[in-house]
């Protein structure tokens, strides 16, 4: 018995001596109910079989604050396993990392008509920057004294004060193109949310090029979405259409949408990742202007493109069935289990020393 066990370890250790490994025993053992016991069916009601999923696989859970969401370890692990893959993409693709401000000046919407119009009822403002104890009541109140001189704008998304920046970045076709990635939050006040799908808060990545041509932006719009394409069909095992967004579908302030949509078990599209192709429109709210190379100047052409954690209620919804959660290998935090079977403190004592090496 115990020359059998051997072998079963051996075997394990030599084909998944590359794996992420956990080790349960009785003193760190965490047990999860069947969760097929206690999940509805997807065929009875989709929309709350994957609400029930998203709890129970202990990914997620809504927070104290109205449409936001806790993202726990064990699904922020995911997100984290998306973002290297991801981001080693950009790298290759010829991109850097950069951060910009969470708050925007309201001032900066208002350059760029039809960018204003798509998110002004998603935006969240900050008005002051104090609070202050009320000695009639001894509550905490807004310092009405503290009012900001010009209302700032949470994060909805970042082109207007990109564009702000790149006009003090870009003076020649030198200094183009410029190709730049961020990893962020954003905020956008939706009113019917679900977790990881819609929230009032996410994470994503947007990327924010600058190009001397239009067919140089075209063609890194194409790259952007060729790229999300590979990631969702090659590591999330989810096969994506690519297709253009109709023109009241498009992103504010775009010339044309690319997406890729997923096609969901019950029968409904997901979109999965957008690449924008914003011509000059961006360059001429902020006068951003490069001179070329023969001495002429021209306003800049630009993209920009982006994935949330939209793509793990994707991931989840692709995969995962009446039995509870399933995960592609590239994308599984946790990919084997070793359960010791022991007999004794010294065979465990054994067994744990041999599967520490490759935990």
């Amino acid at each position: 018995m115990n020359l059998l066990f051997c072998y079963i370890l051996l075997f394990i250790i030599y084909f998944c001596s590359s794996c992420d490994i956990k080790i349960f025993n009785k003193n760190n053992a965490k047990i999860i109910p069947y969760m097929a016991k206690n999940l509805t069916k997807r065929q009875e009601n989709y929309s709350q079989w994957y609400n029930e999923l998203v709890v129970k696989a202990d990914l997620a859970e809504n927070s104290a604050v109205r449409g936001c969401m806790v993202i726990k370890p064990y699904g922020y692990s995911i997100w984290e396993k998306m973002q290297a893959a991801i981001d080693k993409m950009f790298k290759d693709t010829g991109h850097s990392n950069a951060y910009f401000p969470l708050f925007i000046p309201k001032s900066f919407f208002s350059k760029e008509a039809s960018h204003v119009d798509g998110f002004a009822k998603e935006c969240a403002v900050v008005t002051h920057y104090r609070l202050k104890n009320d000695e009639k009541t001894n509550k905490i109140i807004v310092d009405p004294d503290a009012k900001l001189e010009e209302e700032l704008i949470v994060r909805p998304t970042s082109e207007t004060i990109i564009w702000n920046t790149y006009k003090n970045w870009i003076q020649s076709y030198r200094d183009l193109p410029i190709l730049v990635n961020q990893w962020a939050n954003v905020v956008r006040w939706e009113m019917r949310t679900r977790l990881f799908l819609r929230t009032a808060e996410f994470l994503w990545q947007e990327g924010h090029t600058a190009h001397a041509t239009r067919q140089e932006a075209i063609e890194e719009t194409e790259q952007m979405i060729n790229v999300y394409t590979d990631f969702a069909e090659n590591w999330m095992g989810v096969p994506v259409i690519q297709g253009f967004k109709s023109e009241n579908e498009r992103f504010a302030g775009a010339l044309e949408t690319y997406a890729i949509e997923a096609l969901m078990q019950d029968g409904k599209a997901l979109q999965a990742g957008t690449s924008h192709f914003l011509g000059q429109n961006f360059a001429k709210a902020f006068d951003v202007k490069f001179t070329d190379q023969n001495g002429k100047q021209d306003f800049v052409w630009a993209t920009s493109w982006g994935v949330s954690t939209r793509l793990i209620g994707a991931l989840i919804m692709a995969h995962s069935d009446d039995n509870g959660l399933v995960l592609p290998p590239k994308l599984a935090p946790i990919q084997v289990v070793i359960v010791p079977i022991y007999k004794g403190q010294d065979q465990l004592d054994k067994l744990n020393e041999k599967a520490n090496i490759i935990k």
